[in-house]
């Protein structure tokens, strides 16, 4: 069990959860790492939504989840900002490997912008 959501850095995949305009929650699966043990770092496409509804409401939750996202734990309440002094590629390649660099082949004829998202314990 986690109590708080640095716990959380070494899990394969969380669930992240937004809100969307109309306060209903929107969950998605993410890859997560972590630079200095206490904030969570998620790698993300720019254009996203749940980039996109950070930017308007930063608070979120997260729970530990597998691939599709079915949470494995409690959620826990966090604040999450999009961060620029942050590279997470390097972490999340190496904690991936393989995966990551296969979504890097895929991308190459058209790399999109990506930012990093910080996320604290609220």
């Amino acid at each position: 069990m986690y109590t708080s959501l640095a716990s959380l850095a070494g899990a394969r995949y969380i669930s992240l959860t937004t809100r969307r305009r109309d306060g209903s929650l929107a969950s998605t699966p993410v890859w997560v790492v972590s630079d200095d043990g206490r904030r969570l770092l998620v790698w993300s496409y720019a254009s996203t939504w749940k980039v996109k509804r950070i930017r308007r409401d930063p608070c979120v939750l997260v729970a530990k989840s597998n691939y599709r996202g079915r949470e494995r734990g409690p959620r826990l309440e966090g604040h999450a900002q999009i961060v620029d002094d942050v590279d997470v590629t390097k972490l999340i390649r190496e904690k991936y490997g393989w995966q990551k660099r296969l979504l890097e082949r895929l991308d190459r004829g058209r790399p999109a912008p990506s930012v990093t998202i910080s996320i604290v314990d609220a």
